[in-house]
Parts: structure tokens; sequence; C-alpha cells
């Protein structure tokens, strides 16, 4: 099989309605064909089959093993080209996934090892999302993330920077284990983002429970939550989020491997949807998760009963939520 093309089981069918994926990480959706080549182009030795380090296991049962599994992708991917490569073949997968609006997330601080700064980080990703658009016509947006565990004054950095880039730049993030470092410490980026009219989303409700959405939401002003799997319990955050209309960045096989639900039957997307909150569906990680929006579908329908009506309502959500 040519490296350039996606791994055959990722390869998903024809979708029944045009999809928007809104919570996908870059670092986490490398092709492992083209890790293989990155590695060999840039003499990193892998310590074992490049499937074997990139995918993670079904049961991985913490958030922070399955960070471990992006941790080989991020070696390669800190020259320009890299990235740039890795931007078009995503948008490339989006196209055979059926997606007509994607929207990816990396942190361009992680990519400064061999030299490059953030800005040179965005340019190489922009430039990659612009030439997957010219050649599938698939529409993109880029969103920067902060790191939790990272200082403030690195993610006023990483705001700066896509405030520099608005061109290219859709939203700021803020993404890492809520668990152990909490948002108020990144306020300032978050603020200075909302100054200039670039929209926020922040993980939350994944490995913590639901007062990191509250933070999320009050004092980081998020208007979309990345997974918020753990607000099913909190009667005034489901008002909250239904009356506000703060889109929730499911990620359903990924929920599931990192722990935080234990099983697709189990999955609060089926009764958050029900109960009229703007619930989406997206994939997070595509290589570390081995799936695409097709499977998480597929998957849904055999552990939750979700049809195709399920589906569109999904998407209608992620429709009205994009950022560009």
């Amino acid at each position: 099989m040519n490296s350039s093309e996606p791994t055959p089981a990722l390869i998903p069918s024809r979708a029944p309605v045009p999809r928007y994926e809104l919570h996908c990480h870059l670092d986490g959706s490398v092709r492992p064909g083209t890790v293989a080549d990155l590695a060999r182009e840039q003499g990193v030795l892998l310590d074992g089959p490049v499937e074997e380090l990139v995918i993670a296991p079904r049961d991985c049962g913490s958030l922070t093993r399955f960070l471990t599994y992006i941790d080989v992708p991020l070696r390669v991917l800190q020259t320009p080209a890299a990235l740039t490569r890795a931007a078009r073949e995503l948008v490339e997968d989006w196209s055979a996934d059926g997606v007509v609006y994607g929207e990816v997330r990396f942190a361009p601080q992680l990519h400064g090892r061999r030299g490059m700064t953030l800005d040179d980080a965005v340019r190489a990703v922009a430039g990659g999302l612009a030439a997957g658009r010219r050649d599938t016509g698939v529409r993109t947006g880029l969103l920067l993330c902060c790191l939790r565990h990272q200082s403030p004054d690195e993610s006023l950095a990483v705001a700066e920077t896509a405030l520099r880039h608005r061109e290219a730049v859709v939203g700021l993030d803020l993404a890492g284990d809520e668990r152990l470092h909490g948002g108020r410490p990144h306020r300032a980026a978050f603020d200075l983002a909302h100054a200039a009219g670039l929209p926020c989303t922040v993980h939350a409700g994944e490995a913590a429970g639901p007062a990191s959405m509250w933070e999320a939401i009050d004092v980081l002003g998020a208007r979309r939550i990345g997974h918020g799997v753990r607000c099913a319990g909190d009667g005034a955050l489901l008002d909250r989020l239904r009356t506000d209309r703060v889109a929730l960045e499911m990620c359903p096989t990924s929920n599931v491997q990192t722990g935080a639900v234990p099983g697709l039957a189990a999955h609060p997307a089926t009764r958050l949807l029900a109960a009229g909150l703007p619930v989406t569906i997206s994939t997070d990680t595509r290589t570390t998760s081995a799936t695409s929006l097709t499977h998480e579908f597929d998957a849904l329908r055999r552990g939750a009963a979700w049809t195709t009506r399920e589906e569109a309502r999904t998407q209608e959500h992620a429709a009205r939520a994009a950022f560009a």
C-alpha cells in the first residue's frame, strides 16, 4: 500500500448526510504510513511496528495512557513539510469520510524541537489545509490549542499567534487533563481571544466532572465544550448548556478508550441529544482511535440504537456550532 493513502480499515463508505467534524487533533490523526515515512526521512528510530506505537488499545483505561500514543507522531511533526503533509492528508481523509467542513486543532508550541516558531507551525498547517481544500473542496478551519499543564505566558503566546493569523485560525482551545490542571490560570489568553472576536472551545467534562465545565463556560467563555461527557448528573448545567446552545463535541470511541464512559450503550450522547442539547459527534484522533465519522456512527447504531435521524440531528448542531 502507498504510505500516502489512508489505512484500508479506516476508509469509510459514502455518508448518508453531509458531515461536519468539529473536534479533531492533528497529531492524533496522522496516517500510520506517513508517520513511518517521516521517521525514515528524519532518521527517527521507532521502537516497534508503527501501528502499535500510534494506535491506542480499546481498553486504554485513562486519558494519561491514551495520550502516550501521540508521542511518536509528535516526534516526526517537527518540520514545516511534515506538518503541511499531515494537514493535507487529513483533508483528504475528511473528503473520503463524507465531511464537507472540518476543524482541526493543534498546539503549535509542541512543534519547536527543531527550531520552528509558533508562526512557522501555523503557516505550515494552514498551507496543508489550503492544499487539501483545493484538491477536495472540503472547507476547513484551524484551531490553536493552549495546554493546561503549561504556563499562562505560553497560553498567551498561543492566543497572540492565533490573532496574527486570523486569515487561517478560526478558534482557540484549551486542552489537557482538567483533573490535574484547572483552566483559570489561562484566562488572560481567552480574554484576549474574546476581545478580538475569536471564538473559543475548552476541553472539559472528560477527565473531570461538571465543575470543569462550569469553569469553561463562566471563566473562559467557551462557546463549545470538548467532550463534556460528565455533565449528565448536573441539572443546572444541562439547563445552561441547552439555553445558551453550548455545543458538546463528543467523541464516542475516544471517550470509551480513555475511560470517560464505560461503553457506547452508556454514552450520554444519546440521552443528551434526546433532551435537546446541541450534541455533535467527532473522532477526536482518527489514528490514535483508529476511527472515522463513519465508524463512529456505525458504532452508535450498533451500541446505542442510533439511526440516520440521530446522525442528521448531530450534523445540524455541528453546522450551527462551526467557528468558520
